[in-house]
């Protein structure tokens, strides 16, 4: 029996750049966008806050773009401060690398797994419904209830089986088969 297994954002993740004002490097988005239009130019920014001093930085969405070639419902939801939006957004790697930021998902994640299972022999498949950058191990030893210890000397053994490489990062689905 195939058990599904998903990792879901519960709220934005903490982006990571320097404070020009205090030097921290953590700042929190509420979803809170500024749309400026200059003739028929348009420049929008994400607004992220200091979580140290709370100066206010923006982070670059477009940048001199005519206002025709922005979607009517885009606009609009940029306007009313989507936050769904703003999730999209920060999970956008073309938005990440001009910007020169990094996201730390630490805490804005929890993996459901339905109802636990105490079988000795079970297929999982994880589904990410964000781009959220997580260790294989953690995941399996916070959905079986063991350490990560434990985790890694079932690895080894050749008890816990995957198509996917289970040390490193994966932020995309995989399966897995673990045997007890």
């Amino acid at each position: 029996m195939l058990e599904n297994w998903v990792v879901v954002p519960t709220c934005l993740p903490v982006v990571l750049r320097r404070c020009h004002t205090c030097g921290s490097g953590r700042f929190r988005a509420n979803g809170k966008f500024r749309v400026n239009a200059n003739h028929k130019l348009l420049d929008v920014w994400l607004l992220v806050r200091c979580i140290a001093c709370g100066d206010t930085a923006k982070i670059t969405i477009m940048e001199r773009v005519n206002v025709r070639a922005v979607r009517r419902e885009l606009l609009d939801r940029l306007h009313e401060n989507d936050l769904g939006l703003a999730a999209e957004l920060l999970q956008d790697p073309a938005v990440l690398r001009r910007n020169h930021v990094s996201l730390d998902w630490e805490g804005a994640w929890r993996l459901d797994t339905g109802s636990p299972c105490h079988e000795d022999f079970r297929d999982v498949s994880v589904h990410f419904e964000a781009r959220i950058p997580l260790r294989p191990v953690r995941l399996i030893a916070e959905g079986c209830g063991l350490s990560r210890g434990e985790v890694e000397r079932l690895i080894e053994e050749g008890k816990v089986l995957s198509a996917v490489r289970l040390h490193g990062k994966v932020s995309g689905d995989f399966t897995f088969t673990l045997k007890r």
